[in-house]
């Protein structure tokens, strides 16, 4: 697995944007079987927490310029809380 000093070289924060394979379908499993990321759009709270974007926060908008306005069905959010770290990778790593 790549380490952030590989991508974010001059540091990371506790916010994480990613792509999913598989948009919203891959999405529903995450979604299923996560148990300690909370699903909020919350950001910077004491407890870990994850959102799909296309299906929540922007899921009324129109299509048009989905990808650019965060609508893109691959994008997930995670905002990281004090939990175990390990709790937290298990939760990513269910699926």
């Amino acid at each position: 697995m790549p380490s952030a000093k590989k991508y974010l070289p001059n540091g990371q924060g506790a916010i994480v944007g990613f792509g999913i394979k598989g948009g919203k379908e891959s999405w529903r499993e995450v979604d299923q079987q996560r148990e300690a990321i909370q699903p909020l759009a919350n950001i910077g709270d004491a407890k870990s927490l994850i959102i799909h974007p296309a299906t929540t926060t922007h899921s009324q908008l129109n299509e048009s310029g989905a990808i650019t306005d965060g609508r893109d069905a691959r994008f997930v959010r995670l905002s990281i809380g004090i939990e175990d770290v390990a709790d937290i990778i298990a939760d990513l790593a269910r699926r």
